[in-house]
């Protein structure tokens, strides 16, 4: 891989990880088109969504560290219940259950915990098959027509007015199953799940914040579970370097493109991007018949 190769991987990253494009399948199309499958491999992928994910702690750091203290609150609540049950099974009945659930933030916790259930479990479940459908010109290109469809109902979805208080845990699986089916490449995960909390009835600015922030656990899932495979790679000073120009881009670019997106969502500019996938995905089909 040349450095030059290793900047346009990261700036496709950066780009399509949260414009509603699929970076999945842009990168397989790059790679396909350009015979990287086996340049780079798994430890640069990781990298990359690496990338990304310093993008979304960057957009977010605020809401992201108010949840990971409310997080720890969460916990030590549910353990003081249980040790509160523990006492009133043993017969002390004037022992009063605190309230886990006492705010916005430890809603939206466990409203990430949940949509990160399914995503986790669609994500193991078909890893092989996922990797396998990118070596495949005609799978990204049927799944970016897939993604034009969702973010052409996106655009024309009504105006909901969900906050956390007010979003179920049934909204949040539904959404986590729909994460999940967005790691075929070419299906859009930003374009997914916006689609899918606006069918749902979220606050459009909200629904922009829930899916980058739900998508921390299953990038950091996805990493870790890349990272048992790259233990026997040999690496060298200078590939480092090209792989840590391809993050850095990543990130950069990604932090612009969540500014974009919240602009994209608010004003309802889906369109374009759902005419762009549709284009990418007829020729991607096309070419995979024609070449």
């Amino acid at each position: 891989m040349s450095l030059l190769e290793a900047i346009l991987q990261g700036l496709i990253q950066g780009i399509t990880e949260f414009l509603p494009v699929s970076s999945s399948g842009h990168l397989a199309l790059f790679q396909i088109a350009f015979g990287l499958e086996e340049t780079g491999g798994l430890l640069f992928d990781c990298l990359l969504h690496f990338g990304t994910l310093l993008a979304v702690f960057a957009v977010y750091y605020r809401d992201i560290w108010k949840m990971i203290c409310e997080g720890f609150g969460l916990l030590g609540d549910a353990l003081m219940n249980a040790g509160i049950a523990a006492a009133r099974l043993a017969g002390d009945k004037d022992k009063k259950y605190r309230r886990v659930i006492c705010n916005g933030y430890r809603k939206f916790d466990m409203l990430v915990i949940v949509s990160t259930i399914p995503t986790g479990i669609i994500g193991i479940a078909a890893s092989d098959l996922i990797e396998a459908a990118s070596a495949f010109l005609i799978v990204p290109g049927i799944c970016l027509i897939i993604t034009s469809v969702l973010l052409f109902i996106a655009d024309r979805c009504s105006e909901g007015h969900k906050t956390p208080k007010h979003v179920t845990y049934t909204n949040a699986f539904i959404i986590g199953i729909c994460q999940g089916f967005a790691t075929l490449p070419g299906i859009s995960r930003s374009g997914t799940t916006i689609t899918a909390c606006l069918l749902s009835g979220f606050d459009r600015k909200f629904a922009v914040k829930y899916s980058f922030i739900m998508s921390i656990p299953a990038i950091l899932g996805s990493v870790v579970l890349q990272l048992f495979d790259i233990e026997n790679l040999q690496i060298s000073q200078t590939e480092w370097l090209y792989y840590l120009a391809g993050t850095l881009i990543a990130a950069i670019v990604g932090y612009i493109c969540i500014k974009i997106m919240l602009y994209v969502v608010r004003e309802k500019k889906y369109t374009i991007f759902s005419i762009y996938c549709l284009i990418v995905g007829v020729i991607s089909v096309g070419a995979y018949f024609i070449l």
